[in-house]
């Protein structure tokens, strides 16, 4: 069933116009979403909490290495993609290339680009995108007190006697 909800680019840009057609809003959400955590599936469900379809950009392999440097992803991005999919919230996932969601944005024209709380509204990278065709951005999430960076730091060093 997961994988049955991850599309290629055009495939969920029809997928998106028949859903508008059907009077649904779509709700773009994003991230590397390497080691699946708590942070992730509250940041997903309040991203859904919003209304409308839930369409989750997962960063490729390439992207996330530059985000977060060499040993990551820990998991290749159609494992993640996988994983994501199976999550009842979400309705759709595409695995995107670019170090932003800007392209995705001016693809599919979001009505609402949920983010984590790590950012504020005014410290969205995308934001002048959305806020151009009459997009909204929206915080959601509980307090970025959760990573995969930090998990990897805390739980998997080496521990001193």
């Amino acid at each position: 069933m997961g994988k049955s909800k991850i599309f290629g680019r055009r495939e969920l840009r029809n997928q998106a116009e028949k859903w508008r057609r059907a009077g649904e809003r779509i709700v773009l959400a994003n991230g590397a979403f390497d080691l699946l955590h708590v942070g992730h599936v509250r940041y997903l469900r309040a991203a859904k909490a919003l209304g409308g379809k839930l369409v989750v950009a997962v960063n490729s392999d390439d992207s996330v290495r530059a985000l977060k440097g060499e040993g990551r992803p820990i998991m290749p991005a159609d494992e993640r993609a996988e994983i994501v999919a199976a999550l009842a919230n979400v309705d759709a996932v595409v695995i995107f290339p670019e170090l932003d969601v800007r392209a995705l944005i001016r693809e599919l024209r979001p009505d609402i680009q949920a983010k984590g709380t790590d950012y504020t509204e005014d410290s969205v990278p995308e934001r002048d995108q959305v806020l151009a065709y009459g997009g909204r951005v929206a915080i959601v999430g509980d307090a970025k007190d959760h990573s995969t960076s930090e998990i990897l730091r805390s739980r998997l060093a080496p521990r001193k006697a």
